[in-house]
């Protein structure tokens, strides 16, 4: 291993690095803070203690006010900021401010260690909040937009079965929709990398938005739960394809044909086109799937339930509702010519009511401190069960609306949903 790829495997949430960082970041905090040896006698220096530690608090509490608003009035983010992300942002602003109000006070030796207390009041805190969202396994998926090699579709087989599947990036192209898709992200179990291999199920992925198809691998690690259903499966397991839905990172087209993009067409033609010439996929509409994350999910529940005869089983992973950016009216101006009720008829409950599910199978999940989509996730499995699919609804234990939600999902339900899969193929 050189030292570049020793660098960038470099694990962000293992604690045997994390703690350490934590203390030398309180440790420093602190020294800061206090007053120095020769002045701990002195009335003045205390006082200036006092002061930095009123602005350090003050900045908190003024920091975690703000949060409030955007989060819990305004809902800017979509999601509730979560106890453990505010605890960090609070922590970062209020080492900010005692590292500025260092500096200003004076004293050579205060004002280097508060020069050094600005990078750490960044980093640390992030490294906490990535810790709460799961986000960045390692430092290789913070600086690599696409960490993985690309398929090349004139490989030669492999002559044993291998004991691992491939993740492969590769372009499929908008034929019929022309919808700007980014490379897609797919993952080809041992059994489709052998000669003459067996046309195998197919998954269809989406992360969030914002996100990217690799997100579904490095943040989600999905490679390890298909390789250890393949491992258990004599090398079979799905193909599975994480497709770009969205176009750009902050991009949100809704998953419906508008002018922000045929982003239905994409997924629902252009790519399974595209998978039926290339890869060793069944014909079979009953033994593909669908799985996503947030605005993925919701995308999952689009295309399951306004295209019931294109795919027999999905798992949604804290899915809305209905298509939505921002809001209702918003959405509607967006997307759907302006018509609020033609947004109402696109969402998965109302696409439910038109068409039935009935011999599809639905998992529906949410993390259990994520309270509103818990709540979405009842709905639509209530909603489910009504239109005559098998559903299941479950919480991962103690997660939030984040990539831990998504791991636990992943590792629980998607090897259920791979069962039934290849349950269909007969």
């Amino acid at each position: 291993m050189s030292p570049t790829e020793w660098l960038l495997a470099t694990q962000l949430q293992a604690p045997s690095k994390l703690v350490p960082v934590d203390i030398a970041f309180a440790v420093l905090a602190v020294a800061v803070l206090i007053p120095g040896l020769r002045h701990t006698r002195s009335g003045s220096a205390w006082r200036a203690v006092r002061l930095r530690a009123v602005v350090a608090v003050g900045a908190a509490v003024a920091v975690l006010l703000v949060c409030w608003v955007l989060s819990d009035v305004l809902n800017l983010f979509g999601v509730a900021l979560s106890p453990v992300t505010r605890m960090w942002v609070a922590i970062a602003t209020a080492a900010l401010a005692l590292a500025v109000t260092g500096i200003v006070q004076g004293g050579r030796g205060r004002r280097v260690l508060a020069a050094v207390l600005v990078p750490a009041a960044l980093l640390v805190p992030a490294l906490g909040v990535n810790v709460e969202f799961a986000k960045y396994p390692t430092l290789g998926t913070v600086v690599q937009s696409d960490p993985y090699p690309a398929l090349d579709l004139h490989a030669a087989p492999a002559a044993a079965l291998p004991a691992h599947g491939e993740v492969r990036t590769v372009d499929i192209p908008g034929t019929r929709s022309g919808f700007p898709a980014r490379p897609a992200v797919v993952y080809l179990p041992p059994a489709a990398l052998v000669r003459d291999p067996a046309r195998l199920p197919v998954v269809l992925a989406f992360a969030g938005q914002p996100g990217a198809p690799s997100d579904m691998f490095t943040a989600g690690q999905m490679g390890t739960v298909l390789d250890a259903y393949a491992a258990a499966h004599h090398g079979s397991a799905p193909i599975v394809v994480s497709v770009d839905q969205l176009s750009a990172p902050g991009r949100n087209p809704m998953c419906v044909d508008s002018t922000l993009g045929k982003s239905a067409t994409y997924v629902t033609e252009d790519v399974p086109a595209w998978i039926a010439a290339h890869l060793p996929a069944t014909p079979d509409p009953h033994a593909w799937g669908l799985v996503g994350f947030s605005q993925g999910a919701t995308c999952a529940m689009q295309f399951v339930t306004a295209h019931p005869g294109s795919f027999g089983a999905a798992l949604a992973i804290s899915s809305e509702l209905q298509p939505i950016d921002q809001n209702p009216r918003h959405s509607a101006d967006l997307a759907f010519g302006g018509s609020v009720d033609r947004w109402k008829a696109a969402a998965p409950i109302a696409q439910m009511r038109a068409n039935g599910l009935g011999g599809h199978a639905l998992w529906l999940t949410a993390g259990s401190a994520d309270h509103q989509f818990s709540r979405n996730a009842r709905a639509l499995g209530s909603a489910a069960r009504t239109a005559g699919a098998d559903t299941v609804v479950a919480f991962a234990p103690g997660s939030g609306h984040d990539w831990n939600t998504v791991q636990w999902s992943l590792r629980t339900e998607l090897p259920h949903e791979a069962d039934t899969l290849f349950g269909a193929l007969g």
